[in-house]
């Protein structure tokens, strides 16, 4: 079983941050499902919650509990 969890990213602002934030993710949990809205700044994932929002942090983007 694999856990989607969802954060709000509102200093995600443009389409480069998307791709900083999905490479981060990518980096951090292989295999995981990435879904990221810009219009509404979600970003959502399957697989560890503290490891996703780990490597949002250290892309230098600021995930909040949706």
């Amino acid at each position: 079983m694999t856990d989607k969890t969802t954060f709000i990213v509102n200093d995600m602002t443009c389409n480069h941050c998307v791709g900083t934030v999905r490479g981060a993710l990518e980096a951090a949990l292989p295999g995981s499902t990435i879904q990221i809205d810009l219009a509404s700044k979600s970003v959502s994932f399957t697989g560890d919650k503290a490891k996703g929002a780990e490597a949002i942090r250290d892309a230098g983007y600021t995930p909040e509990a949706a």
